[in-house]
């Protein structure tokens, strides 16, 4: 069985869910070799192979780097009928999703996507994956003869006890056509740790009673190693900018660890952390509906809590 894993890259290193993925991949078994599109040393490409893939094909064409979903889908499937792929593995991601489902359009291939478990191929195969925002699970059949897996984040463990993968300069016919769609500009979100890599997310709500009280969120974060985020109101008073907005209409989160302070748990905010493995809610209200939600909780003010929890866990790095 011959598997293809799309990763994804910022930043000049391999993104944490594709390397993900690459393990999934590779505990499935069979020969996984790995496709990496844009601007990217090869040093940085070998990590792959400590995930598990043999081999990365790398397309380095600077007219890819802005990430053409079309241009993308037509390079990964020529990737997949030159090794004989016909399970093609990715992160579900922003640019995972779309390129997953035009490819599945243009080469008939059947297409699960926040897939939470190994393939079940006892009789068939048989995916488990995430619905309504991590409250349940659905069964999927995939009767087709090409799949493709997007692997939901942290649903799988990271394997790092490989070999360096072998690079090979991969040059998929590529026309005018592919790039009919112009990205004229893009907004990153920045900072020390992104959300959607994040294994320790620190977030604030209106309890923080403004944006000059964010310097013991974002040191809490830092001392923790996370990333920072916020509730949809305070994104919408600009306290902090949108790209930190956690929530169902924001950005959907499952790290190892979620820290809400001083964040009611309004239910479109639960939907976008409810897949977070632990959940630890600081408020000094009670009755706030987070704590029905969190696996520790804090009843407490959070300009007393906070500063000696990262005190506390200063002293504990020592």
């Amino acid at each position: 069985m011959s598997i293809l894993v799309f990763i994804e890259h910022a930043e000049g290193a391999l993104k944490k869910s594709s390397l993900e993925a690459v393990s999934y991949a590779a505990a499935m078994g069979g020969d996984v070799t790995a496709i990496a599109i844009g601007t990217i040393s090869e040093d940085a490409l070998k990590a792959a192979g400590k995930a598990g893939a043999s081999k990365v094909l790398h397309v380095a064409d600077e007219k890819l780097d802005k990430g053409i979903i079309q241009a993308y889908a037509n390079v990964i499937s020529q990737a997949m009928e030159k090794e004989g792929a016909d399970i093609l593995v990715l992160a579900k991601s922003s640019l995972g999703d779309p390129v997953a489902a035009r490819i599945s359009a243009k080469i008939g291939a059947g297409f699960v996507s926040n897939i939470a478990d190994l393939p079940d191929t006892s009789a068939g195969f048989k995916v488990k994956r995430s619905i309504y925002t991590g409250k349940a699970f659905a069964n999927v059949n995939i009767t087709t003869d090409k799949k493709i897996l997007g692997i939901k984040k942290n649903a799988v463990e990271l394997k790092e006890d490989g070999a360096d993968a072998s690079v090979e300069k991969f040059e998929p016919t590529i026309s005018d056509a592919d790039f009919a769609v112009k990205i004229t500009s893009q907004d990153k979100a920045t900072g020390e740790v992104l959300l959607p890599e994040a294994e320790i997310v620190v977030s604030g709500g209106r309890g923080m009673k403004g944006p000059e009280n964010w310097g013991m969120i974002e040191e809490l974060a830092k001392t923790l190693g996370a990333a920072t985020g916020c509730s949809k109101p305070v994104s919408d008073i600009g306290w902090r900018p949108h790209h930190e907005h956690v929530g169902q209409t924001g950005v959907k989160v499952s790290p190892q660890l979620y820290v809400a302070i001083g964040i009611s748990g309004a239910i479109q905010h639960l939907a976008g952390v409810n897949s977070s493995k632990n959940i630890l809610v600081i408020n000094k209200d009670a009755e706030a509906p987070f704590f029905s939600a969190a696996d520790y909780g804090i009843v407490g003010d959070a300009f007393e809590v906070v500063p000696k929890l990262t005190a506390a866990i200063k002293a504990a790095q020592k």
